[in-house]
This record gives structure tokens, C-alpha cells and sequence, in this order.
């Protein structure tokens, strides 16, 4: 059975960092997509980066680029997202999502397996 355990998160003042790590286990973590999605309060899902596990290319939202950073430790079947620069509009439930197949798709590939979830609160 995946399992994604996520930890990092919490509170923080704009312009500072936060780091968000996701260990996966029960799962082939080579050549897969990796990824970290949001979802604020009364807004949608949105995709905020993802990672080819097996080549390390990355795909960033808009909205991230430039501040936030994917990466993984293949050692430890871990992905990352460092995100710097934090606005208050960054404010929203993260979470970790693994695919049955490498990044196809970019933030668009299908994920079925996620993380339970970290809270990320960004105050102006």
C-alpha cells in the first residue's frame, strides 16, 4: 500500500521560507511523477510543482516560479518543496501526490495516491 507521510509546514511571516518534505514508501519511486498541490479555503485544487523522479525535470505553476523548488533524494524516496519568498496568498493546505507514471502530463498528470496534508499560513 503508497503511503505518503508528510512533514514541514506551519507558520510564517511574508517573505520568509518554509520547507515541506513527503517520504514515500510502499511505492516504485524510480521513473515516476511526484508532485505538491494546494488548495485553499473555498478555492480549488491547484498543482504547485512536480518532479520526474527518474530524470529530475520539474514543472512549476506560474504563480511559484522563481520562489518555490522541487527536489527529491532518491535514497530516501523523498521529494521536497522549498518555498521562498512566501506571500500571504501562498496560504493553503499542501499536499504530496505520487503517479503511476513519469511527469506525461506535467502538473496534469494523473495522481492517485496523496499525502494527509500540511498546513501552510503565510501572515502580512
Amino acid at each position: 500500500q503508497v503511503q505518503l507521510v508528510q512533514s514541514g509546514g506551519g507558520s510564517v511571516q511574508a517573505g520568509g521560507s518554509l520547507r515541506l518534505s513527503c517520504a514515500a514508501s510502499g511505492y516504485t519511486y524510480s521513473s515516476k511523477c511526484m508532485g505538491w498541490f494546494r488548495q485553499a479555503p473555498g478555492e480549488q485544487r491547484e498543482g504547485v510543482a512536480a518532479i520526474n523522479t527518474g530524470g529530475g525535470s520539474t514543472y512549476y505553476a506560474d504563480s511559484v516560479k522563481g520562489r518555490f523548488t522541487i527536489s527529491q533524494d532518491n535514497a530516501k524516496n523523498t521529494v521536497y518543496l522549498q518555498m521562498n519568498s512566501l506571500k500571504p496568498e501562498d496560504t493553503a493546505m499542501y499536499y504530496c501526490a505520487a503517479a503511476a507514471s513519469p511527469c506525461y502530463y506535467g502538473l496534469n498528470t494523473y495522481f492517485p495516491h496523496w499525502g494527509q496534508g500540511t498546513q501552510v499560513t503565510v501572515s502580512s
